[in-house]
């Protein structure tokens, strides 16, 4: 699946509604299958990297098994950041929520380390 095909599913990733803890987000049935998928795939490569490792395979196709796994993650990240930007943000600046900007930009410095 490229990203060029999940880039319209993240425009309805997110909208802002007060839940029990104050926040909740609601992502629509056809993103929350993309993510589903796409994380149950990087569960899988986390079990055969582990297999690997306990087979003894030659450490530089482990590493190899390892990037595949966090730029799959950084994919899922980065679907989820995109809706969170079109709807969350946008929505949080037009009620007048300044403090968004300051959240967003502690969340992108996590997803950046």
């Amino acid at each position: 699946m490229n990203d060029k095909s999940t880039i319209h599913q993240a425009d309805d990733a997110c909208s802002h509604t007060d839940g029990a803890d104050g926040r909740k987000s609601h992502h629509s049935d056809k993103l929350k299958g993309n993510l589903t998928t796409r994380l149950n795939r990087i569960e899988g490569q986390i079990r055969g990297v582990k297999g690997l490792i306990e087979k003894d395979t030659y450490c530089d196709d482990v590493l190899n098994q390892i990037a595949a796994i966090q730029a799959a993650l950084n994919g899922v990240g980065k679907l989820l950041l995109e809706g969170h930007l079109k709807s969350c943000v946008v929505d949080r600046i037009r009620e007048g929520d300044q403090d968004i900007i300051d959240e967003l930009l502690v969340t992108v410095n996590k997803l950046m380390k």
